[in-house]
């Protein structure tokens, strides 16, 4: 089989995207002359206007399925003739006629360290967990949810400064990167596929996240608490609570320096602080400083009313 590199032509791709993810990807795709993008499917239910319009203004067509898995639809998709499918935030299961249509396949790529942290809300689930690191790994789409063949992986740290925003950020433009270098190395022939059952034979599946999932259990220790609660920020859902018999959506909190473990009565509120205030935990206090209540928006040492 000849390469992507060798064929004289520019590298077809077939493109499945959707959100910032998919439109930084895109970006950096059309960007190089050698490659060329076929057509774009957005994900059918949602249709992200940017990504649509990006199609338009670079004359790509726009194709919508409901099921790109139809017989329909991979006849549309044998009319293109592309090289590679690439999958980046795209909704759909696919299955092995749709992988293995194009000759170099199918890519995915995945804001997680496979073999571990499969599935969804990869990021949400790392913070926590308390990991120091999150990856972000293209692979070779085959009939399991994120097990195929690792293409290239990267690793970032996660610091305690980080929460779901930071990180979110970080990885639109990684994955990007990451996906494009994946990209120019099966066009080069240069892949040296990595099985994930030889980096650990189970790995990790992190399941959705829900409606509901966002209640706090003050019980936990104020660590877990710290990472449950900077895991669900801004532009996340945010951890919530009640204090008299009101919702109070927590965007930021602090572990407090020094604080003594102690047994007392989980999720009351001990006092104030000069950016917040204080709840007992499962083992010490937590601070709690950005949060909405009662119509009210606290961000570190600013109040004001919530618009």
């Amino acid at each position: 089989m000849a390469s992507g590199k060798d064929s004289g032509r520019r590298l077809r791709i077939g493109y499945f995207a959707d959100g910032p993810w998919g439109q930084r990807a895109f970006d950096r795709i059309i960007a190089d002359a050698s490659l060329e993008i076929a057509f774009v499917t957005v994900r059918y239910e949602t249709r992200d206007p940017e990504l649509m319009r990006r199609a338009e203004e670079n004359h790509i067509p726009l194709e919508l399925s409901k099921n790109v898995n139809s017989a329909e639809f991979l006849d549309r998709m044998r009319t293109y003739d592309v090289d590679l499918f690439v999958s980046m935030s795209f909704n759909q299961i696919l299955k092995p006629e749709f992988i293995n249509l194009p000759k170099y396949k199918t890519i995915n790529c995945h804001a997680g360290k496979l073999p571990f942290y499969r599935g969804r809300n990869i990021l949400n689930w790392a913070l926590i967990n308390d990991e120091k690191e999150f990856g972000i790994t293209v692979h070779y789409v085959d009939e399991g949810i994120d097990t195929g063949d690792i293409i290239l992986q990267e690793v970032y740290p996660i610091t305690d400064e980080d929460d779901y925003g930071t990180l979110l950020v970080r990885a639109y433009t990684e994955c990007a990167d990451v996906l494009y270098r994946a990209i120019k190395m099966i066009q080069a022939d240069e892949v040296k596929r990595i099985r994930q059952s030889d980096i650990d034979p189970v790995g990790i599946y992190c399941g959705m996240r829900e409606s509901g999932d966002e209640i706090i259990d003050w019980k936990q220790s104020s660590r877990e608490l710290f990472n449950f609660i900077r895991a669900l920020s801004v532009p996340g859902p945010q951890a919530a609570s009640w204090i008299n018999g009101k919702k109070i959506s927590i965007n930021k909190a602090r572990m407090v320096p020094g604080a003594h473990s102690y047994k007392n009565t989980a999720g009351q509120v001990i006092g104030k602080t000069e950016n917040g205030f204080l709840v007992k935990t499962g083992d010490t206090v937590l601070e709690i400083t950005e949060y909405t209540y009662d119509g009210r928006i606290r961000m570190g040492d600013r109040l004001k009313d919530h618009e």
